[in-house]
């Protein structure tokens, strides 16, 4: 997602987008993506995770061969809705191999804090090789280096994963797919354009509102159904409610912000794209230590939510920092300690919550339980953008109005407007990662991280082992 941002003004201007229609680069993908989750975490349990992970693979590469060859915009937006709709059977099949794979608390908790490091040093990485590939090579390369990597990660899934029966009772809930994927489209369309249309608009308005009809019908379904799309027993557990809820509120605050800290460093600082991507390494560093060295260790040994809490009060005081930079230049000072404390929480909140979600949870249901807690992480992010935007453009508005006059500066009026807009935004997103802290902290009580398939009972005997035994 993150590395086709970086080139989307020169996809742009090569095919001739309009500024209308430019959103349908990014909205193509996320509508697919967060649509179309649920249904591919379930087809992973349906028909064998290595399947529906190298199945996933090899599509989401041929799509990004047809993106990088695009030659006009409908090619572009059909290829970007392809890579999510093959995106949404490989997240929940990749994830739910994790969790199936390594159930002992050990190895789970350094297999998991891995996992960790990659899925939040992603975002940086790809705003990084966005930079490169755009300004040295062509945006195209942006779609086309996916193939590349596709195809290495798919000769070692045959190598080295091992084969996933398919369930002797597989069976597709038609409805709830039907019922479950509408719901979702509806939503994340809902929100994406709440960004340019506004809170108010009608077409808005109207989809989430169908969305959260079409959810309550899914959700009525599938008590009824004989294999549902989502099994209630996934929903039911407190302790992966707890971290469905903790990633939805983070996301909310913390995609808004990437995007702000983006246009400040080449809009107002007037960096390349090369030196904006440089600039988020931090991140990336943080995410490793916090998942690595902090969580790994410490997953097995103490509860999660004295993880996932105090890592998410250390996030909010990244944002905390991040939002009082002013137009002058101010990475050292506030951008830099801001990322490496925004990485070091996230990644120890972000790979206690993944362990939280998939563990515990049938093997036959794990497919479903990963793509609920993708699912978060989308709607989330679709929420913080639209929402976060949406407070800073009209700050910043009120700004311009208020400041305005004769004889000011246009032109630095408008970048303090834009910081001052960037600012309130980001209080906004520290006080929804604070809420997630706190969810974290009355919702999850479970003494340890549980693993895949025993109900808990792993997390009890870990605190057994280590009473004292009396004889």
């Amino acid at each position: 997602m993150t590395i086709v941002n970086i080139a989307l003004p020169s996809a742009q201007t090569d095919l001739h987008i309009s500024d209308g229609n430019r959103q349908w680069v990014i909205t193509a993908y996320t509508l697919a993506f967060g649509g179309l989750l649920l249904l591919g975490g379930r087809i992973s349990d349906l028909v064998g995770r290595k399947l529906a992970f190298c199945t996933g693979l090899l599509a989401f590469a041929g799509a990004s061969a047809l993106g990088g060859a695009a030659v006009s915009s409908g090619m572009l937006f059909g290829a970007r809705a392809l890579q999510g709709a093959f995106a949404a059977l490989l997240a929940p099949a990749a994830l739910s191999l994790l969790a199936t794979t390594f159930t002992e608390p050990r190895e789970r908790s350094r297999a998991f804090g891995v996992f960790g490091a990659i899925v939040g040093a992603g975002a940086a990485i790809g705003l990084l090789a966005g930079g490169f590939l755009t300004q040295y090579l062509n945006w195209r390369w942006s779609l086309y280096v996916n193939v590349p990597i596709a195809l290495v990660a798919f000769l070692g899934a045959l190598a080295l994963l091992h084969p996933g029966g398919r369930r002797e009772d597989a069976h597709l809930d038609v409805p709830g797919a039907v019922l479950g994927c509408a719901g979702m489209l509806a939503i994340v369309y809902g929100f994406s354009e709440a960004e340019s249309r506004s809170w108010g608009d009608s077409l808005v308005l109207s989809m989430l509102g169908a969305g959260v009809a079409l959810l309550l019908a899914f959700g009525l379904w599938q008590s009824r159904a004989r294999v549902p799309l989502l099994p209630i027993s996934v929903i039911r557990d407190r302790q992966r409610i707890g971290a469905f809820l903790t990633i939805l509120f983070v996301t909310i605050g913390l995609f808004g912000v990437f995007l702000f800290l983006t246009y400040y460093m080449q809009r107002v600082l007037g960096w390349s794209p090369v030196k904006t991507g440089v600039a988020y390494l931090p991140i990336t560093v943080g995410m490793i230590i916090g998942s690595t060295q902090v969580a790994a260790r410490l997953l097995h040994r103490v509860p999660p939510r004295t993880l996932i809490a105090p890592g998410l009060l250390v996030a909010a005081g990244g944002l905390a920092i991040i939002a009082q930079v002013g137009t002058e230049p101010a990475y050292v000072s506030h951008v830099l300690p801001a990322m490496l404390l925004l990485g070091l929480g996230m990644g120890t909140a972000m790979m206690t919550s993944v362990s939280l979600a998939t563990g515990s949870v049938a093997p036959q249901d794990a497919g479903a339980a990963s793509a609920t807690f993708n699912t978060a992480q989308q709607v989330g992010g679709s929420i913080g953008t639209a929402l976060l935007n949406t407070i800073a453009a009209s700050v910043t508005t009120r700004y311009l109005t208020a400041h305005a006059g004769p004889g000011v500066d246009r032109r630095a009026l408008a970048a303090q407007a834009t910081v001052h807009g960037f600012n309130v935004a980001s209080w906004w997103a520290m006080a929804s990662v604070l809420l997630g802290a706190l969810v974290a902290a009355l919702v999850v009580n479970a003494p340890r991280a549980p693993v895949p398939g025993d109900g808990g009972r792993g997390a009890r005997r870990a605190m057994d082992e280590k009473e004292p035994h009396v004889a």
